[in-house]
């Protein structure tokens, strides 16, 4: 069977970038999905269209059809006040290279790298960790199979139910795909759910009380 729109889709892939495997998913952790329902880099589904079962890929990636160029303007300063957490100005969320969920102008959630922190503030950067890189994938496709009509309405995972019925999570981790199955290693949420150590910059509630409040972490997209 071929890879074409309102297929299922698994397959395993190693992700390269500047000379390094950034990124992996096994034959034992797959990457699953359904072909044209915009869960993956267009240019990715594009490239996938047509194979079958058991078919190796290699294709690149350019940053113009990936995660977009990499914009200065999305590095923002941000109050070290953005990170207190009941009355507390939570120091170790401000770990240089940790990757926060955060609350949008929007509302939306977005994820943030710390870059650099000062007595003034913290540099938040907010463009996706492969913006303005080449994407080398390369990987196997392990089976295909038609979408069930539950599948296409409520998504492979439950990712297009309402979020207090699907509780699911954006997982980017630069695969070129959000909503799947793997888990977060260090506990980064998408929504309003906890997602281990429960820690969002946000007015969300995440059980344990560990989130900014309202107004917090916001800042101004271009």
């Amino acid at each position: 069977m071929k890879i074409e729109k309102n297929k299922v889709v698994v397959l395993s892939y190693e992700l390269e970038v500047e000379g390094k495997v950034v990124d992996a998913a096994t034959q034992d952790n797959p990457l699953d999905y359904i072909q044209g329902m915009h869960m993956l880099i267009p240019r990715f589904e594009d490239e996938l269209e047509g194979l079958e079962d058991g078919a190796a890929f290699s294709f690149t990636i350019q940053p113009e059809e990936g995660y977009g160029s990499y914009d200065e303007k999305r590095r923002i300063l941000l109050p070290k006040s953005a990170f207190t957490i009941q009355g507390e100005v939570r120091e170790d969320l401000m770990e240089i290279g940790r990757i926060l969920p955060m609350v949008g102008a929007d509302g939306s959630i977005v994820n943030a790298t710390v870059v650099e922190v000062k007595e003034e503030g913290v540099t938040m950067d907010f463009n996706h960790p492969m913006a303005g890189k080449v994407l080398n994938f390369k990987g196997k496709v392990l089976s295909v199979r038609d979408a069930t009509e539950k599948e296409l309405t409520e998504g492979l995972h439950g990712e297009f139910l309402p979020l207090e019925e699907g509780h699911h999570c954006c997982h980017g981790k630069g695969k070129g795909h959000c909503h799947h199955h793997h888990e977060h290693e260090d506990g980064e949420c998408c929504g309003h759910h906890d997602h281990g150590d429960g820690e969002c910059c946000g007015h969300h509630d995440h059980g344990d009380g560990e989130c900014c409040g309202h107004g917090h972490c916001h800042h101004e997209e271009e």
